[in-house]
């Protein structure tokens, strides 16, 4: 997609023989940032079922290296728009060449298309030629690749420029910015499960439609199917982080979006039913579904027997982003971990190496599930950065059965069996001291979020959500931060499905009392048997491209 904007320049790093060349004649000058090349203009890139649900990291290599930095062609017109462009030439000689570090690869522009064969003639010399210049890869350790690349002009052997280029960064989308297409799961026929038994596997996930309507009403949604083997992965925040990569050209802004993998890494039985160690099989949609015209996939991620409740630390649902403030025009990258249960190293290291939203690292151990999503959500606010938190508060819950009947039941409008009373949770002294200790948990969380941010604790917007210890942490009513900011006033949040009083949910009616002042509207969505029970909620089980163009360009921070 070519973003357009009006007035953007970039600064030009020139050598020319040791020496800064003149202006008037420069003998190698352009653009100085570039994309990494991993979309799929011409759409050569297959995926056959097979490969979804292969065994092994074999076939994940095979796919993530299909792309148009993958071959030294430029896949048509589309391509073209990805590449940075220099100018080489004007100079006397007799023969010439173009090289660059193998970070990047060039080509001459010649006859109307763009050439591998960077040899110049007497002639191209003398006439001068346009360059185009793709990355064929993004920044994955600072420590063996900064993103800078040195572009070298030889003439007869001697060298008569360099130019200094980088690649542009990843840049993770936020909340605030409104969606332009969800992405969610549909169901399928099949096991689902890949083979693996589960105690809720008649029930996880149903009632589709309940859950997809309300999205379907609210954003463009796309429904993708799982294969038979791996539909009931329904949790598509998990399989990918979106970002963006931007550079300036003459004609405004190169925009290419980027679905970052997740580096979740799953025992899978092979043919023989041995577990071998597979990048999560429902990754692989996102090269079937998503890659394509100024869509790319990137991958990184270390292939290691791991434990499963570790290995969530691992999704990309523990990844999430602040909007811009003071000191961060970029807003900044958001994750979770603990002492025991940490993400993939070079998964943080990738995304903590692109060097514009510097993270935010807060507890999340203490959950079962282990995600930054659970307990907090980005949500507009009429302060002075525009924005505040949503956070859910087990002891605000709590404090609200004192106005609600003890007879009265959760979960009244589900399918499931387990329906228990108001006064059954306020007799069990267990499940209070669970929530309290839970409220404790938020409470360190929210201490870090507000030291990091400058927000005050009474700019938080606080929403009730009952957690259950069982010995780890889950959302025992739906979590209601966990939803999906359709723009920054629209609100898809997961049904609480709590007591209702007078014909009105207690727990609904708090939220939307706490909501008003900020002007959001929250469209409520029900999502018990499709996600809820399974571990997750609304926000777990969609993804998003938002529209990024009124985002500060990263090369003017």
């Amino acid at each position: 997609m070519g973003f357009k904007a009006v007035g953007v320049a970039a600064t030009v790093v020139l050598v020319t023989n040791g020496m800064a060349a003149s202006a008037a004649e420069p003998a190698l000058h352009g653009d100085t940032i570039f994309l990494p090349n991993v979309d799929d203009d011409s759409r050569r890139c297959p995926v056959s079922p097979t490969d979804l649900d292969a065994s092994g990291a074999e076939v994940d290599a095979k796919l993530v290296s299909c792309n148009d930095a993958g071959d030294d062609k430029v896949n048509g017109r589309q391509d073209e728009a990805d590449l940075a462009r220099l100018t080489a030439g004007r100079v006397g000689g007799r023969s010439g060449r173009i090289t660059v570090d193998s970070q990047a690869r060039v080509f001459v522009r010649r006859g109307g298309v763009f050439d591998a064969d960077t040899r110049l003639s007497e002639a191209e010399l003398r006439q001068g030629v346009q360059l185009g210049v793709e990355g064929r890869d993004i920044i994955r350790d600072p420590a063996k690749w900064d993103g800078w690349v040195t572009v070298t002009f030889t003439v007869d052997g001697q060298v008569k420029a360099r130019h200094r280029m980088r690649v542009a960064p990843l840049v993770l989308q936020n909340d605030l910015q409104p969606v332009t297409k969800v992405f969610a799961a549909a169901p399928n026929l099949g096991h689902g499960l890949g083979g693996a038994s589960a105690p809720l596997a008649a029930q996880f996930p149903s009632e589709w439609e309940k859950f997809s309507t309300p999205l379907a009403q609210e954003a463009d949604t796309q429904f993708i199917q799982g294969t038979a083997k791996w539909w009931k992965d329904v949790w598509w925040q998990d399989l990918f982080e979106p970002a963006t990569a931007s550079m300036p050209t003459k004609d405004g802004i190169q925009t290419m979006r980027v679905a970052i993998r997740s580096a979740n890494i799953w025992q899978v039985p092979d043919a023989q039913g041995n577990l071998v160690p597979t990048p999560r099989p429902s990754g692989r949609l996102l090269f079937r579904d998503l890659r394509g015209p100024d869509v790319g996939v990137v991958q990184q991620y270390t292939v290691e027997d791991r434990q499963f409740i570790t290995d969530l630390r691992s999704a990309t649902g523990n990844i999430e982003s602040l909007p811009p403030y003071e000191g961060h025009p970029q807003g900044r990258m958001v994750y979770g971990t603990g002492q025991s249960m940490q993400p993939d190293a070079t998964f943080i290291t990738m995304l903590t190496a692109q060097g514009q939203q510097p993270p935010v690292v807060i507890d999340t151990s203490w959950l079962l599930v282990g995600h930054a999503d659970e307990t907090m959500h980005v949500m507009r606010a009429n302060n002075s950065r525009g924005w505040t938190l949503m956070v859910a508060d087990p002891r605000l819950a709590v404090s609200l059965f004192k106005d609600v009947p003890r007879e009265t039941r959760f979960f009244e409008k589900t399918s499931t069996q387990y329906k228990p009373s108001v006064g059954e949770l306020v007799d069990d002294a267990a499940f209070l001291a669970g929530n309290e200790e839970a409220a404790r948990h938020i409470d360190d969380q929210v201490k870090i979020m507000l030291a990091e941010t400058g927000l005050r604790a009474e700019e938080l917007i606080r929403v009730p959500v009952l957690f259950q210890k069982a010995p780890m942490f889950m959302a025992f009513t739906p979590g209601i931060p966990n939803g999906l900011s359709v723009t920054d006033r629209v609100f898809a949040a997961p049904d609480p499905h709590g007591p209702v009083v007078s014909g009105q949910d207690v727990f609904r009616q708090a939220t939307e009392r706490a909501v008003a002042a900020s002007g959001v509207r929250i469209r409520w969505v029900d999502n018990y048997l499709w996600a809820h029970i399974g571990g997750g909620e609304v926000h777990c089980t969609t993804n998003a491209w938002r529209d990024t163009r009124t985002a500060q360009p990263w090369w003017t921070s």
